[in-house]
């Protein structure tokens, strides 16, 4: 048997409470997790969600790209583990970086419900290896600075820009029954690995100080447009879906509960988890966008890790004689007191936070300045409506698409079926009038520049075609921006077009019918006005 072992180039050893794989005549130890290892249980709260987020929330992302970067971060660790220990270990922190980076990371361009495409997987293994390399390279006193999937996918991010990749979305789907489900998951896990390892305290006090900083900002006024929505998400609705978001949570409970880039002391983390709250709020605050509000979420982190060194040495222990300055301050207080003094340093102290607090409180409000005044230009009326009727009982019953049925929105699309019979009927007047100063109310983007052309057009001919549609089919469904920023609606539309041919003096020349078959694309880009951007062949 001894002879047959050592003939095999790989055989398994054992031993007791040891486990070891043979590689020619060399015996290397393997190392596996034990079955109470708190990252196996992150590992599993984190797999049910990407689970749920395939078969249930129509997450754009796919078992490949997932995949990618698992097995990336897989393979680097057991790789540099090997080389500097000649141990076999179970990669399971790196396993947990490449899943991290999967859950929050999406690649734009990829389709909802195409569950095993390549498309993009580069960009997972890519972003995962790198998160994990700063394990390695970014070190201080023994211990990486900063959380390995965090400062990735912020440099991500930051580099390859929203066009190219995007955070998970802040709101996910209607509240239903697979959407508690993960919120039950997602909180119910958070809250037992937390408290086991004795990091409640810190994820209580962000939350709560992130909910009052960003509820300063909300009341202020603050917008930010999402995909996931047709119209900017705003005042107490921008501050209910950011502090209930399960990517938020997703962040609370299993980023920066990281023991090993947080404080070592409990006091420092519990101070440590408000002041990120607060840099957080105040990077987001500048913020228009979902995806700049996700980044700046994120990169409040990475702001904070390499701080969390000083919170170690401000709340360290007392030890040999030494005398932290907490508890020094403590000391001279309860001296002071004997001494008769102590109310003064009570209300001192007193006065020192509250003037913080409102510091604070009034920086939350002054960074969300420029996010409000980009808000109250794009609401500025503009050109004013031109009037025009369109009998809704004319149009046929709209269709749509289960995507538009799971916006954040109380907008109806059959109301914004009449919106576009009436921007129609704008362009028509605008065509029969020459009148070009009529069309802002109707079109933007490039219909509007299209649209502008034909006016100049029939000027300079002193003949116009006006058209006049009627619709037999209407079916919406949703057009991402650039970016995944905000959304607009694409009606496909069919019917007849009957286009007037019309002289310089308004007589009637020519009149023509013709089926027709389009998309049209509505989007609110102005106030609450939704105008026609473009007009795109059938799909």
């Amino acid at each position: 048997m001894r002879e047959k072992l050592e003939n095999t180039n790989v055989s398994t050893v054992t031993a007791p409470n040891q486990r070891a794989i043979r590689l020619g005549d060399k015996s290397y130890p393997v190392v596996l997790p034990s079955i109470r290892d708190p990252r196996l249980h992150l590992a599993a709260v984190i797999i049910s969600i990407h689970i749920l987020g395939q078969v249930a929330f129509g997450f754009r992302v796919s078992v490949p790209q997932i995949l990618s970067a698992i097995l990336t971060s897989f393979i680097i660790e057991l790789v540099w583990t090997f080389a500097r220990s000649r141990q076999i270990v179970w990669p399971a922190s790196a396993m947990l970086t490449g899943s991290g980076v999967a859950l929050i990371l999406r690649v734009v361009g990829t389709e909802r419900g195409d569950y095993w495409t390549w498309f993009g997987w580069y960009y997972f293994a890519a972003i995962a290896g790198l998160s994990l390399i700063t394990k390695y390279l970014i070190r201080y006193r023994g211990s990486h600075v900063f959380n390995p999937s965090n400062v990735g996918l912020v440099v991500a991010f930051l580099v390859l820009g929203s066009t190219v990749v995007e955070p998970l979305d802040f709101w996910w789907v209607p509240l239903d029954g697979w959407m508690v489900a993960a919120y039950a998951i997602i909180i119910a896990g958070g809250l037992r690995i937390t408290a086991r390892l004795r990091l409640l305290a810190l994820a209580t006090t962000f939350w709560v100080t992130l909910a009052a900083g960003l509820g300063l900002l909300a009341a202020s006024g603050h917008c930010f447009t999402a995909a996931w929505s047709l119209e900017p998400v705003c005042g107490a609705k921008f501050w209910s879906v950011v502090i209930a978001s399960p990517e938020l949570l997703i962040f609370l409970f299993f980023m920066i509960t990281d023991p090993k880039t947080i404080p070592a002391r409990p006091n420092g983390r519990v101070v440590f988890g408000a002041c990120l709250a607060v840099v957080c709020a105040l990077l987001m605050a500048p913020q228009t966008t979902e995806f700049g509000t996700k980044v700046a979420l994120l990169a409040g982190l990475v702001v904070m890790s390499p701080l969390r060194y000083l919170f170690d040495r401000v709340f360290q222990e007392e030890s040999a004689g030494r005398e932290s300055v907490v508890g020094g301050l403590v000391t001279r207080l309860t001296t002071a007191r004997g001494a008769g003094v102590a109310p003064q340093l009570v209300f001192l102290r007193g006065a020192i936070v509250g003037a913080v607090t409102v510091a604070i409180a009034v920086g939350i409000v002054a960074a969300g300045a420029p996010a409000r005044e980009s808000a109250l230009a794009a609401s500025s009326p503009g050109p004013p409506p031109v009037s025009v009727e369109v009998d809704p009982t004319t149009l046929p019953p709209v269709t749509e698409d289960p995507e538009v049925a799971a916006l954040n929105t109380d907008i109806s699309t059959q109301e914004m079926a009449v919106v576009l019979a009436e921007n129609l009927k704008i362009e028509g007047q605008a065509m029969f009038n020459r009148d070009s100063s009529l069309l802002p109310a109707a079109d933007g983007g490039q219909r509007l520049l299209e649209m502008l052309g034909r006016v100049d057009t029939a000027v300079a001919t002193g003949e116009v075609v006006v058209p006049d549609y009627s619709f037999d089919s209407l079916h919406v469904y949703v057009v991402p921006t650039t970016g995944g920023q905000g959304a607009s609606l694409g009606f496909e539309a069919t019917g007849v077009v009957e286009k007037v041919t019309y002289d310089g003096l308004g007589v009637e020349l020519a009149r023509e019918s013709s089926p027709f078959d389009t998309i049209f694309v509505l989007s609110q880009v102005a106030g609450d006005r939704w105008l026609l951007l473009e007009e795109l062949p059938p799909s």
